[in-house]
């Protein structure tokens, strides 16, 4: 709910979506660009940046004292042609109540994102606060929520589930090696799976870019994660790429799926429905990413 007309008023113009972004389906982001509401250019940049989605982020990237000001410049935003996410506070705080009372309803709101989500009742809970179907993103951080994957993922509302790394690696004392991350990034992406949902979102690789973020990225392919969170506008396009599929990629879907095509099926063997599905899917993705 709005609290000062004011700050409406000093919204200067209308907030504009980068328009492939905003007719891509989210189960198919692979870039989310976490942006803080403590400025209202900061969402202005954000939303005609190429990430995928945007997120305006309500909780870490607000300190405390400004948080209430950050949710009227978030509501304005999403009733002022703003699309975005936004990513609210832990369940059961006021914050969170407060978060919910302020972006529910809102016609630019395309969902929510769970700080700390350790339980499937918080999901729920906060599901509950908002319009129907409004998905919910369970941001896991914890050692609590990596162990309650399977059921966070199942709870009616889970949209997807993204990976804290940040406050994980604070939780559990693990470094930032990919070998000690696996299996955490395993358990998200077995429940994922298992409960029907879109590959989860990974966490961001603080302060890399170029050659180093493609390093990340490729770690979050091989572990089966589909998107990645971001910090930064500009990396946006060096994870869009490295998550899509490759040039290479799509000039094999292509070939299997021609020859598939006029019937050839002299060579087919117990890998042959299989990769059949991939080139399929590889084909599906470059026709989103690429129209």
């Amino acid at each position: 709910m709005l609290t000062d007309s004011k700050t409406t008023q000093r919204s200067s113009r209308m907030f504009v979506r980068n328009t492939r972004a905003a007719n891509l389906p989210a189960n198919l982001s692979r870039s989310w660009l976490l942006a803080s509401a403590s400025r209202e250019c900061d969402l202005h940049a954000a939303l005609a940046s190429e990430a995928d989605s945007v997120v305006f982020d309500l909780e870490d990237g607000v300190p405390e004292a400004g948080k209430a000001a950050a949710r009227e410049r978030v509501a304005v935003a999403l009733d002022n042609g703003a699309q975005a996410w936004v990513r609210i506070n832990t369940e059961g705080t006021k914050d969170w109540a407060a978060d919910l009372e302020a972006v529910a309803g809102q016609p630019g709101l395309r969902g929510v994102m769970l700080a700390m989500t350790e339980e499937p009742h918080q999901v729920v809970q906060t599901s509950l606060q908002l319009p129907s179907k409004t998905p919910v993103i369970a941001l896991v951080e914890t050692a609590l929520g990596v162990d309650n994957a399977s059921a966070i993922a199942r709870a009616p509302g889970t949209f997807r589930l993204a990976f804290g790394i940040g406050d994980f690696r604070r939780d559990t004392g693990a470094s930032d090696d990919a070998m000690a991350l696996a299996y955490a990034r395993g358990r998200l992406v077995v429940a994922s799976r298992a409960a029907g949902l879109p590959g989860p979102i990974d966490g961001p690789t603080v302060d890399a870019k170029g050659r180093d973020l493609e390093t990340a990225c490729r770690t979050t392919l091989s572990m089966g994660m589909t998107g990645k969170l971001c910090l930064a506008a500009g990396t946006s396009p060096t994870i869009n790429a490295a998550l899509a599929p490759s040039s290479a990629d799509i000039a094999w879907a292509a070939s299997v799926l021609k020859t598939h095509s006029r019937g050839r099926t002299d060579s087919i063997d117990g890998s042959y429905l299989p990769m059949l599905a991939r080139a399929r899917r590889i084909s599906d993705l470059a026709s989103s990413y690429y129209p």
